[in-house]
């Protein structure tokens, strides 16, 4: 052993590599859920997905991901998302050292730090497994993340030396009364030495109460070996482990507070941060302003200078710099905003191209349309796009003026310039500069309404 683990002990590894596997075989039967445990979203996107991702930002020379045979949803999902991740089946689940065990496979001839991660514990930062790599890299076999939560519990406590160095991890159900005092847990985080890994892992038995391979059990046969053991610690919310919708809420509360922080580090104002919602790829510029109760859904880009007032619903839309939107608006997938344009209160645009300064100022629908610079759209205007069979599309022109309670029945323009009157419905082209009119003349009959009332007093 002491030749083997040599680079271990007070050698300090240069430019270590990574390798990452996460644990997604899990039942979770606490979700009561027809779909898998960690396909279930926070802001917008699967846990297991933050979890890949987090874990791709390291740029790891082998991704692997542990599933069970209950769900092979799970590994078709995640080569979807890179098809060069390994998926392992674990099966039937023997603990989280047997979990490991199924991915070493994907793991033969890679050499340095290999973390194990949680498919259902989705908070994990980048930096946090930097510092767990890290400390393989500067000698130790396994490192461990550490939390201290307001309620221990049940939680394993981890038992540190004078150095700070971990010594043992200690169920709680196995401690005694002076451990479990001890504060610092065991999240199941955890970075390890591939050389021991390769070595020592097949020496993990099952000789306990559950008949598991228990993959903390590395650390006493690291201890036993002379090799150090390190601690990382990490902010509770960080190793937020979901197993119930409750629990699913809560990690969905820190992620929302996570991108609020950042959307206003990076330049932008929130009126009431707590009632804003983003989606896990929300872009947001700088001067932006936000404000109460808007919901950003997935696929929303949001231009300098914009502001989204309150109570709007974004998704799937491009916002240009200095454009307003709201407030009670809502924008669907396709719809786009140039500069400084204009969407007001209770209007609707799905996948249509609103352009620079154009105006939907008040209570429109604008779907499948294009909409040109500086037009101005008035109030209860319908683009009528659909048929019960086809989506067709409305052309609007430049500077094109459409009067209030219009209905423009696609397919059909309006040419640059050009002015339709009020409560007109147009199913014909329109040309440039031209006046359209559709409806029914007016006309007036003298004196009716006051005969019509006598008529109804008798």
């Amino acid at each position: 052993m002491i030749d083997e683990f040599e680079h271990l002990k007070g050698a300090v590894m240069k430019d270590v590599n990574t390798a990452t596997v996460i644990l997604a075989a899990g039942h979770g039967t606490r979700m009561k859920s027809a779909l898998p445990k960690v396909m279930h979203q926070i802001g917008g996107r699967a846990m297991i997905a933050h979890v890949i991702d987090t874990a791709a930002s390291l740029s790891p020379d082998r991704l692997v991901v542990v599933i069970g045979d209950h769900a092979p949803q799970i590994g078709d999902f995640a080569k979807d998302i890179d098809p060069n991740i390994s998926v392992a089946v674990q099966s039937p689940p023997q603990g989280t050292g047997h979990a490991v065990m199924q991915a070493m496979p994907a793991l033969e001839g890679f050499s340095g730090a290999v973390l194990v991660l949680y498919a259902d514990t989705p908070l994990v930062t980048a930096a946090t497994l930097s510092a767990l790599a890290k400390e393989i890299e500067d000698g130790a076999a396994v490192a461990v993340l550490g939390f201290t939560p307001n309620a221990p519990g049940a939680y394993g406590r981890l038992k540190r030396d004078a150095n700070g160095a971990l010594l043992a991890i200690v169920e709680a159900k196995d401690a005694s009364e002076d451990e479990l005092a001890i504060t610092l847990c065991n999240s199941g985080v955890m970075a390890i030495d591939s050389a021991f890994l390769n070595k020592r892992l097949n020496d993990i038995d099952a000789n306990n109460a559950k008949g598991e391979y228990y993959l903390t059990d590395l650390v006493e046969l690291a201890r036993n070996d002379k090799l150090r053991c390190a601690i990382i610690e990490a902010d509770e919310t960080e190793v937020l482990g979901v197993n119930s919708r409750v629990e699913l809420a809560e990690a969905e509360t820190e992620f929302q507070n996570r991108m609020r922080q950042k959307v206003m580090e990076n330049g932008a104002t929130l009126a009431d941060p707590a009632s804003v919602y983003f989606s896990y790829d929300t872009k947001i510029g700088q001067d932006v302003t936000i404000g109460q109760n808007v919901v950003f859904g997935l696929g929303v880009t949001i231009g300098d200078n914009a502001e989204i007032k309150a109570f709007s619903h974004l998704e799937g839309a491009t916002i240009g710099e200095g454009a307003a939107i709201g407030p009670f608006a809502r924008l669907r997938p396709g719809a786009t905003l140039g500069r400084d344009a204009k969407v007001g209160n209770f209007v609707e645009i799905k996948k249509a191209q609103i352009g620079d300064g154009a105006k939907v100022s008040h209570l429109s629908y604008i779907g499948d349309a294009d909409v040109g610079a500086d037009a101005n759209i008035g109030a209860g205007t319908i683009t009528c796009n659909y048929d019960g069979y086809g989506k067709y599309k409305t052309t609007i022109g430049a500077g094109a003026f459409v009067g209030s309670n219009s209905s423009l029945v696609a397919p059909v323009t309006i040419g640059d310039g050009a002015y339709v009157g009020s409560g007109s419905v147009i199913t014909k082209d329109v040309a440039p500069d031209d006046l359209a009119v559709a409806r029914g003349r007016q006309s007036a009959i003298k004196g009716w309404a006051a005969r019509f009332r006598k008529s109804k007093q008798k």
